[in-house]
């Protein structure tokens, strides 16, 4: 409890100093839009040029990037690790952290918290919406719950791999480009995984799931039951992403020895 009373003050700081900003929080959602309406264009136009991809229909497909969104919108607003080399390693900040009584991972998800992002999640749902009516997909009262629970499991996949990319830093000096690459290669998740060789299907299931924070649990809702076992499994590969993620952490910050300035 203590934790959660910790974690729901820091958001109630996190947006009184946003709103003092309006300007620049309106701008930050503007571009965090027009950035995604430049995704959607992009399915928009492929086609424009088919009806179907590997038989995938249009509607199937922007259900899927709509769903994508989602877990991706509620990883932007906790889980932003991007710069964690350069300014817990490099410039030091890791020592303040770890004088405080608290969970050091706790700790730096709070401080790069972005809650702006979730709002990232309303055009997802929307384009959901909009493609469920398309294709008269049927939804039940439990389908919410199944709902949120895949959701959570693509974020704790998420947060797991960035997390574990992140601990490269307790172990390596030299700055690494690793994260940007990571995030390039995390966007293959928001298509269908059979449009790509069966190496990357390998890849974006078993070593890099990516594949279980799109495609996969959007499956169910899109009625394709010979994708149901990998649905279910969404859970299971995001608890245990997240649980190695951890163990990592903790083994990289007790090799932590401070910045020796």
């Amino acid at each position: 409890m203590f934790y959660v009373s910790v974690f729901f003050q820091y958001m109630a700081q996190y947006m009184k100093t946003k709103l003092q900003y309006r300007a620049d929080l309106f701008v930050e959602w503007l571009s965090d839009f027009m950035a995604q309406a430049v995704n959607l264009v992009f399915l928009l136009v492929v086609f424009g040029h088919t009806t179907l991809l590997h038989g995938w229909s249009r509607d199937e497909i922007l259900f899927i990037y709509g769903f994508f969104l989602v877990p991706y919108a509620v990883f932007g607003a906790f889980f932003n690790l991007w710069d964690f080399n350069e300014r817990y390693i490099v410039q030091g900040e890791m020592d303040r952290v770890l004088t405080r009584p608290l969970n050091s991972l706790f700790q730096i998800v709070l401080e790069r918290m972005e809650l702006e992002s979730l709002l990232g999640a309303v055009p997802g749902l929307i384009i959901m919406l909009y493609a469920g009516s398309r294709l008269s997909l049927s939804f039940h009262w439990y389908d919410v719950f199944v709902f949120i629970l895949l959701v959570i499991g693509g974020v704790l996949i998420y947060a797991g791999i960035f997390i574990s990319l992140a601990t490269i830093s307790f172990f390596a000096d030299a700055r690494t480009s690793i994260m940007p690459m990571m995030y390039n290669i995390s966007s293959y998740g928001r298509y269908p995984i059979d449009i790509y060789h069966r190496v990357i299907r390998y890849i974006l299931t078993w070593v890099l799931p990516f594949a279980f924070v799109g495609v996969y649990p959007a499956s169910y809702f899109l009625d394709k039951e010979e994708w149901y076992g990998y649905v279910f499994f969404t859970p299971v590969v995001g608890a245990v992403c997240f649980a190695v993620s951890v163990m990592l952490w903790n083994a990289g910050v007790r090799r932590y020895r401070g910045t020796g300035s």
